[in-house]
Parts: structure tokens; C-alpha cells; sequence
């Protein structure tokens, strides 16, 4: 059995894994790279292996930098079954749908390439294959695969691998601790080798109380400077967290103050329509609110802009305002309007509510920038920049070294905490800091792997 790190390798996006059992070459995840550009160059690089050879593909979940590719590898030869929850599936071809509105836009007005076409995007969705989570799925050639709820996103899953007398598991993206409306993450099965995300492998998030006082309070003081509050949120789960948060200070807490907030994102309001049809997935708590008859995503305030013209009109609003709206790292999408006319505003405010990758407009906002360029324009950054890390849909390092924990040894002398943890989807600094941390932790080897290795486990 072995893995080649195809992506997602000292970075966090473009996650991508080449499983080889015997004859068999299984695909984990396939996705987009991201940075400066939406559609970042290297997303056009070759594949480090024959997509016509691939016999499946696994998805965690359905974010852009975990599926944004699986176009491109049916464009180039692929015709296996693709599988994921069924939450997952419903939601990627959202997202494929939308990426490829975003790259055709951005061709049309600025003459950049796109990396494929919309009959790619049906012919890959033809694919797709829905399974429940725990159910056993036969790969052939004696692998099986099982997908866990990992808590990230709806439908998101770590997935188990059986094979050969051993196992190992992708963790995909793990959620973060007390996230709203979804479960928690499930515990590990013993295991032989894992490979982790550590995307905030080096840091602890805020708790979710300090998380609800920091959003009133941001809130609160950008309405007093009297600007426009921009939100550059991932259209999946962090809006519909966010618009739960918003809902809650509403009325529960009666303490959002009354101004207009827009949903400025097709694919954030499309994607919440699937959160109200997929009830499963909810936890305790807004499984109560729905059978109480509550729209936890909902409140008088919210504004939804579907169309481009119905956004146009957003800018003729006078007074506080506050405007949710992709790509969630400022690579792409409506945000990018919105940045261009109000980050030079002293009275606005910039809330970052998400990870912000290496060379994404969102990381230099958060590291002070002030000036950046959008859509070849000049900008200067006057408005007010702050950021709040609890609202990550990302584990913690914390939660990351406990989850690690939760696979114990069975009673029948399986492996339980794993032999080998490869520390992937993370920036050099947090995925080193995770392996350290769970070397000393666990006494297991750990390791940080090169795009392009090969390991055997």
C-alpha cells in the first residue's frame, strides 16, 4: 500500500491523494489550488499521474480546494465512480457550477484561461456515486472504505481505508470544537497510518462564548463608525454559521443593531437551501430550533442579492451596512467589488472570518497590507481590518492532538493510535508544529510530506 502526495503538500490548498493497492489506484480528493488568482496557474499543470488509470475517487467535502479539480480529471481521461456523502455530492456540483461561472466570467474580462469547460462539470457530476455515512463501500481488489462525519461541513467525512490487513484514514478538513448545526466530529477506529489536516496546526482558537462577544462587539463598533461592514465568507458552512450567529444576537440576544445585511453570494444562498432539505446532518440543538418551527438562518434584517444587478444596487444603500459575500479568501467574486469601493473607507470595517491562504488578497489584508490592487486597480486600505479565528470551520491544534487520541487499541490487538501521521494541508510552519507536537505527544512517527513523494505504509 502507498500514498504519493499529489497536493496540499507545505500548503493548504489543492488537496489531492494517490492511494496504490496492488493494481489498484484510488484518488483522495482532487482539488483546486488557490492564491492570488482565483484560478491559480498550476491548477493547468499536468496531473503526477495518469487520470485514465485512476479506478475511484474518495471526496471529504465539498470545498473548492478539495473537488475544484475533478473536472479536469474527467476532461483528461477519468470515467470511475466519484464517491462522497450524498450532502457532499449535492453540494459539490454547486461549487463546480459556480467555479466555473467565476473562471468565465473572469475570461470574458480579463482574458484568463479557464480550466474547463460546463460540459465537464455535467459529465463529472454523471459520476457521482452517494453513500451514508458508516456504510461499508467495496472498492474491488479488497478495499474498502468507510466515510465518518468529520464535523467540518455538511456532509464532510474523514474516510477509512481498509486493505491489505491494514488501515488508514484521510481526514479530509476537521471541524472545530462547539461549531453550530452540525455534530461533532467522530472519533477515530484504530489505525495503522493517518493522514492529518493542519491547516491550524499551530494555534487554539478562541472559545464559543468569546467567539459570539466578539462578533457582537466587532459589529457593534463598525455601526458606530457608520461604514459598510464587509464579510469575505466561504460560501459553504461559514456563512450559514455566521448567518446563525447573526440569528442568535437577533433573537435570542437582541443585540444586533438594525441595519441591512446582504447575502451577496448565488452560490451561499443556493447552498443554504441544501442545509434546510439535509436535516440529518444538524445537531441537537438546531434540530430543536427546526422543530420548533425556526429558521435559524433567517431574520428580518437579511437581504438576499441573487443576481449581479441585484447587488449593483447595494451601493446605493446609505448608512451601516453589512455585506456577506465569496470568495471567502478574496480570490475571487463579489467580494472584490465590494473591497474595491469601501476598503479605502476609514468609517468600513473588514471582518475575516476564515482561513486566509499564502498569496490570497484576504492573507495581505490580514497581515496589514496598505495597498493592494484589484482588478488592476490601486487601493488604499483605510477601512478597518479585524479577524476572528473561532469561527473557523477548522480544528484547532488542541482539537487536532485529542482527535489523534480518540483511536484506541481494540481488545482483539488492532493498532489503535497510529503507527505514522503524515501532516498535510497546512502551511511549513503549522503542519511541522502538529508533528512535533504529536511526536512528543504520542511517541509515533510523524512527518511532513513533499508534493510528489511516495510513501509506503
Amino acid at each position: 500500500m502507498e500514498i504519493k502526495f499529489c497536493g496540499a503538500s507545505h500548503e493548504v490548498t489543492g488537496s489531492c491523494y494517490l492511494l496504490s493497492v496492488g493494481n489498484q489506484k484510488i484518488l483522495v480528493d482532487c482539488g483546486m489550488f488557490q492564491g492570488s488568482d482565483f484560478n491559480e496557474k498550476k491548477n493547468h499543470d499536468a496531473f503526477p499521474f495518469d487520470p485514465q488509470k485512476i479506478d475511484a475517487v474518495l471526496v471529504t467535502h465539498a470545498h473548492l480546494d478539495h473537488v475544484g479539480r475533478l473536472p479536469k480529471l474527467v476532461k483528461e481521461g477519468f470515467a470511475g465512480k466519484i464517491y462522497g456523502t450524498e450532502g457532499t455530492l449535492e453540494l459539490a456540483r454547486l461549487v463546480m457550477d459556480d467555479a466555473w461561472s467565476v473562471m468565465s466570467y473572469d475570461e470574458r474580462k480579463f482574458n484568463k484561461p479557464v480550466l474547463y469547460s460546463q460540459e465537464d462539470v455535467i459529465k463529472t457530476a454523471a459520476l457521482f456515486h452517494g453513500v451514508n455515512y458508516h456504510e461499508v463501500v467495496d472498492l474491488d481488489g479488497g478495499v474498502n472504505a468507510i466515510f465518518r462525519d468529520s464535523g467540518h461541513i455538511f456532509g464532510a467525512a474523514f474516510i477509512e481505508i481498509s486493505a491489505e490487513g491494514k488501515r488508514i484514514a484521510f481526514s479530509g478538513d476537521v471541524g472545530n470544537v462547539n461549531v453550530p448545526i452540525l455534530k461533532d466530529t467522530e472519533n477515530l477506529s484504530p489505525l495503522d497510518a493517518l493522514v492529518i489536516e493542519s491547516t491550524y496546526g499551530d494555534r487554539v482558537h478562541e472559545d464559543k462564548e468569546t467567539r459570539t462577544e466578539i462578533i457582537a462587539r466587532l459589529i457593534a463598533e463598525a455601526v458606530k463608525r457608520g461604514g459598510t461592514i464587509m464579510v469575505p465568507a466561504f460560501s459553504i458552512e461559514r456563512t450559514q454559521e455566521f448567518l446563525f450567529e447573526l440569528h442568535k444576537l437577533q433573537e435570542h440576544e437582541h443585540s444586533l443593531p438594525l441595519i441591512p445585511v446582504f447575502l451577496d453570494s448565488p452560490l451561499a444562498i443556493e447552498a443554504t437551501e441544501v442545509f434546510k432539505r439535509h436535516r440529518e446532518y444538524y445537531d441537537a440543538e438546531a434540530a430543536k430550533e427546526v422543530m420548533l418551527g425556526d429558521d435559524f438562518l433567517n431574520f428580518p434584517q437579511l437581504k438576499i442579492t441573487r443576481t449581479r444587478d441585484e447587488s449593483k444596487t447595494i451601493n446605493s444603500v446609505r448608512g451601516s451596512k453589512m455585506v456577506i459575500a465569496g470568495a471567502g479568501m478574496m480570490n475571487g467574486g463579489r467580494i472584490l467589488h465590494h473591497a474595491q469601493r469601501y476598503l479605502s473607507d476609514p468609517k468600513s470595517t473588514l471582518i475575516i472570518v476564515g482561513y486566509q491562504a499564502q498569496g490570497t488578497l484576504g492573507r495581505r489584508l490580514y497581515e496589514g497590507a496598505s495597498h493592494v490592487k484589484i482588478h488592476g486597480a490601486e487601493i488604499a486600505v483605510r477601512c478597518t481590518v479585524k479577524a476572528i479565528g473561532g469561527l473557523s470551520a477548522h480544528a484547532d491544534q488542541k482539537k487536532l492532538v485529542e482527535w489523534v487520541g480518540s483511536a484506541h487499541s481494540t481488545s482483539s490487538g488492532q493498532a489503535g493510535i497510529p503507527k505514522k501521521v503524515f501532516c498535510t494541508h497546512g502551511e511549513p510552519h503549522a503542519a511541522t508544529e502538529l508533528a512535533h507536537r504529536l511526536r512528543d505527544m504520542y511517541q509515533i512517527e510523524t512527518f511532513v510530506p513533499e508534493f510528489g513523494e511516495t510513501v509506503e505504509i
